[in-house]
C-alpha cells in the first residue's frame, strides 16, 4: 500500500467529490420538484391523467441509468434543431447532460415513492378532510402531501444514496466526478488499489452524511409519532 500516493492525490479526489456532490444536489432538488406533479398525476383516479406519468415512470425505472445518460449525451446531439437551439451550449457539455439524465431518472423513482405514500394514507383521513369541507387542492396541501412527505423520508433517503452511487456513471461521458478523477489518477500512477480505496472511503463518508441528514429530518418531521416519555 503506497500511502504517499494517497496523500498526494487525495486533494484531487476531493475535487472530483465536489463535482459529485453538485450532481447529486442539483439533480435531487430539481428531480424532487419534478416528482411532485408527476406523482400527483400518477395518483389520480382518472385514467388519461395517470397514463402519461405511468409511461414516464415505467421507462425511466425500466431502463439502465447508463443508457439514459448516453441517450441524453449522444442522442440529443443527433437532431439539427437541438444543435441550432439556444440550449445547445448546455446540451453539448457532459456536466449538464449528466444532470438532465439524473433529474429525469430520480424524478421517476421519487414520483413512484410519492404515489405509494399517497395510496398508503388511511382513507379515514381523506374522509375527515371532506367532512370538514376542504376542497381537493386544500386537502392535498394541508393533509395529504404533508402526511406523504413524512412517510417517504426513509425511502427518499435511500433514493439519494442510490443516486450518489449511480453518479459514478457520469465518468463514462468524460466528466471528472469522483470516479472519473480516480480513473484519471490511476492512468498516471498505476495504483488502482490505493486510489479506488480512497474513492470508496469518500463515497462511504458521503453516504453516512446523507443517512444522518435524513434521519434528522425524519425525527423532526415525524416527532409527533414518537412515544411520550414519562
Amino acid at each position: 500500500m503506497d500511502f504517499e500516493v494517497i496523500v498526494e492525490y487525495f486533494p484531487r479526489l476531493l475535487e472530483g467529490a465536489w463535482t459529485t456532490i453538485q450532481l447529486v444536489l442539483v439533480s435531487g432538488i430539481v428531480g424532487s420538484l419534478m416528482a411532485v406533479p408527476i406523482g400527483l398525476a400518477r395518483h389520480s383516479g382518472v385514467f388519461w391523467i395517470r397514463a402519461l406519468p405511468y409511461c414516464y415512470i415505467f421507462f425511466f425505472r425500466g431502463t439502465p441509468l447508463l443508457v439514459q445518460i448516453f441517450l441524453v449525451y449522444y442522442g440529443v446531439s443527433q437532431f439539427e434543431a437541438v444543435r441550432e437551439s439556444m440550449f445547445w451550449p448546455y446540451l453539448r457539455e457532459p456536466y449538464w447532460c449528466a444532470i438532465i439524465a439524473f433529474c429525469l431518472n430520480t424524478s421517476a423513482y421519487t414520483a413512484e415513492i410519492l404515489r405509494g405514500a399517497l395510496a398508503a394514507i388511511p382513507k379515514g383521513e381523506v374522509e375527515a378532510s371532506k367532512v370538514l369541507g376542504m376542497r381537493k387542492s386544500l386537502m392535498y396541501r394541508r393533509v395529504l402531501l404533508p402526511r406523504a412527505f413524512g412517510m417517504i423520508v426513509p425511502a427518499y433517503g435511500n433514493e439519494i444514496i442510490l443516486m450518489l452511487k449511480g453518479s459514478a456513471l457520469a465518468s463514462t461521458i468524460t466528466l471528472l466526478d469522483l470516479t472519473g478523477m480516480a480513473r484519471t489518477i490511476i492512468a498516471r500512477t498505476y495504483t488502482p488499489i490505493e486510489i479506488f480505496l480512497s474513492a470508496g472511503v469518500i463515497y462511504l463518508a458521503l453516504s453516512m452524511l446523507v443517512i444522518w441528514v435524513f434521519r434528522w429530518v425524519e425525527r423532526r418531521h415525524n416527532e409527533y409519532l414518537r412515544p411520550i416519555e414519562n
